[in-house]
C-alpha cells in the first residue's frame, strides 16, 4: 500500500491518495482543490483512480472534485448523513468560502461499517460524527484517515451546521482512541500522529 498526502486548495486540506501496489488501483480521499496535482501524481505513480471518498462534505474538502470529474469519470462517495450538505452550497459552506459554489450529487452513500475494496485493500468506514453529522474516518491497514474529527493535539470545530461537541468527543474516545497505540492518524489538516500520542497528549482524550 502507498499513501500520499497532498495539502491542496486555499485552505490546504489534506488530500490523500491510497493506492494498492498489487493492482495500481487507488482512492482519493477529500479533494479541496488543485485537481491537476492529483492527476499529475496518478501519472507519476501509475495508478488508476477508482473513486473519490469524502470524510465529510465541507467546501474545503470538496472544491477540487468538479475539476477532477471533468478529466476522469469516477464515483463520489459520502456518508448518507452528509448527502444534503454535499448538494447545498450554503450547507457545505462553499457559498461563503473563497472558492466556487459547489453542488455535487454523490454516486454512493456510505454507512458505518461499510467496507470499500480498492484493489486488494479493504477500507473500513467508521462513522465519526460531531464535526458534521456524516463525518467518517477510514481505517486501512495500520492507518486511520480521520478527516476533521481528530487532529494532532486537537479536534474539529463543532460550531458549524451539523456539529456537536459532545458527539465529536464521543467519536474521538469511543471510536478512534480504541485502536492500538501504533496506529497512524492521518488528519484532514496538519501533520500525522498516532493513537498512542493522542491518548497521552490530546486535551480532548479522556484519561
Amino acid at each position: 500500500m502507498i499513501v500520499e498526502r497532498l495539502p491542496l486548495g486555499v485552505y490546504a486540506a489534506n488530500c490523500y491518495i491510497v493506492m494498492c501496489e498489487d493492482t495500481n488501483d487507488a482512492m482519493i480521499v477529500d479533494l479541496g482543490g488543485e485537481p491537476e496535482e492529483v492527476i499529475n501524481k496518478s501519472k507519476e505513480l501509475g495508478f488508476t483512480i477508482n473513486c473519490i471518498v469524502l470524510t465529510h462534505a465541507h467546501g474545503d474538502h470538496i472544491a477540487g472534485i468538479p475539476g477532477l470529474l471533468h478529466e476522469i469519470n469516477c464515483p463520489v462517495y459520502v456518508h448518507e448523513k452528509d448527502e444534503e450538505m454535499l448538494l447545498n452550497p450554503e450547507l457545505n459552506l462553499s457559498a461563503t468560502m473563497s472558492i466556487d459554489r459547489i453542488s455535487i450529487k454523490a454516486d454512493k452513500l456510505l454507512k458505518a461499517e461499510d467496507i470499500l475494496k480498492i484493489g486488494n485493500l479493504n477500507i473500513e468506514v467508521i462513522h465519526t460524527p460531531g464535526h458534521t453529522m456524516g463525518g467518517i474516518s477510514l481505517k486501512v491497514e495500520n492507518y486511520i484517515l480521520t478527516g476533521d474529527t481528530l487532529f494532532k493535539g486537537s479536534i474539529g470545530r463543532t460550531d458549524l451546521y451539523g456539529g456537536c461537541y459532545d458527539t465529536i468527543i464521543d467519536s474521538v474516545n469511543r471510536k478512534l482512541l480504541i485502536y492500538d497505540d501504533d496506529t497512524i492518524i492521518l488528519p484532514g489538516h496538519g501533520p500525522a500522529s498516532t493513537i498512542g500520542i493522542e491518548k497521552k497528549t490530546n486535551p480532548f482524550a479522556k484519561k
